[in-house]
């Protein structure tokens, strides 16, 4: 049941990031060596299908002599906003930032809570997943070499997502996640979330909002992803800054990964007389921004096959 105070808690994180974005991304364009393939709908919810598209970003010069798309690795982004908010259209110019460095990206909108709990985001997740699996000569995917990124909010669904990939018994919570040819080499977990326990109040609200029985002890546990890394979990490059409010968490999954044996690198960018800000990587404009991506594509391509 969504409550009036989860509405109210969720419009006003819409206001308020919303604002900040739109600051962010005034001026920005489609880069004229970015090909791009937009709102192709992924989902079958009638209610929300306008949170079900996707698009889909290729550098232009990507072809082979015949014309037809060579086949790039792919990057999967999802998107951040506490569960409540965030779309593609937000996400569009970091992503195409993103193909310029030669790969083919996946930017998509999922359900937002409160109007969609969990875990319809993990479902619409599986679902583009899928997607990528499926369409592949279409789009000149190579779903050898997937790999996937996602920030905040977005980086708990990707890190719990990546563990159901490869944790059994934690799998066995979500039918819905099927076998696929596709191969999940790397993830990228930026400013993320990754252990749900806590009682700040505006968390709390948008975490009750999430979950359907509003948070209880069971559900926290089942979606504090960081406790369900295995030995098989993804390589990741997990990255944080000076000035992140989330920035105790990186060392939260760093932990995991690191006992689990798991490939990792860890990069904390700005410093504490020049902090940075929570998800400062997706603004193209800054130089910081620049250096993050190019440090997490080339942690990428030292993992093609």
């Amino acid at each position: 049941m969504t409550t009036l105070l989860q509405f109210i808690g969720s419009r006003k994180i819409r206001h308020e990031f919303g604002s900040s974005d739109k600051r962010r991304d005034a001026g920005q364009t489609t880069p004229a060596d970015i090909m791009r393939y937009d709102d192709i709908l992924y989902g079958d919810d009638k209610r929300l299908r306008k949170w079900q598209l996707l698009d889909v970003y290729r550098p232009k010069a990507a072809v082979e002599e015949d014309g037809s798309l060579k086949k790039l690795p792919v990057i999967i982004s999802v998107h951040g906003g506490g569960w409540v908010y965030g779309d593609k259209e937000r996400y569009q110019w970091y992503c195409m930032r993103l193909a310029q460095r030669n790969f083919a990206v996946v930017n998509f909108s999922y359900r937002l809570a409160p109007e969609a709990k969990f875990p319809s985001s993990l479902q619409d997740t599986e679902k583009v997943f899928q997607f990528v699996a499926d369409n592949a000569a279409q789009y000149g995917f190579d779903t050898g070499n997937v790999f996937a990124v996602g920030d905040s909010a977005g980086g708990h669904l990707l890190s719990m997502y990546a563990a159901a990939l490869t944790n059994q018994d934690f799998r066995k919570n979500f039918e819905f996640i099927k076998d696929k040819n596709l191969t999940l080499r790397g993830v990228g977990l930026n400013c993320g979330k990754y252990d749900l326990n806590d009682n700040e109040a505006m968390f709390k609200l948008l975490r009750s909002g999430f979950l359907p029985n509003g948070g209880t002890a069971e559900e926290i546990e089942l979606v504090n992803s960081a406790n369900h890394v295995t030995k098989d979990f993804p390589p990741s490059f997990v990255m944080t800054c000076h000035g992140d409010f989330l920035i105790a968490q990186a060392d939260i999954i760093k932990e995991k990964l690191e006992a689990a044996g798991v490939r990792y690198e860890f990069h904390c960018y700005g410093s504490p007389e020049k902090p940075l800000w929570h998800v400062f990587h997706c603004d193209p404009k800054l130089p910081e921004a620049v250096v993050c991506n190019d440090d997490e594509c080339n942690f990428f391509r030292s993992l093609i096959k």
